[in-house]
């Protein structure tokens, strides 16, 4: 079994047995998105937290 079916039947037996398919979906999604930003960090796609800040905030003027 492929290892993103593991992970997927893992967090779905995680859930309570009165989950909603949306509720299911969206446990899915958040999973997926944190591994996404782990790999990017371990990969070093990130950006230091001043540039962030300074990107934003020029965003705001």
């Amino acid at each position: 079994m492929s290892q993103a079916k593991e992970s997927m039947i893992e967090i779905i037996g995680r859930q309570p047995d009165d989950s909603t398919y949306d509720e299911i979906l969206r446990e899915l999604a958040f999973a997926r998105m944190v591994q996404r930003g782990l790999d990017d960090s371990a990969a070093g796609r990130t950006h230091a937290t001043a540039e962030v800040a300074e990107a934003i905030e020029s965003w705001c003027k």
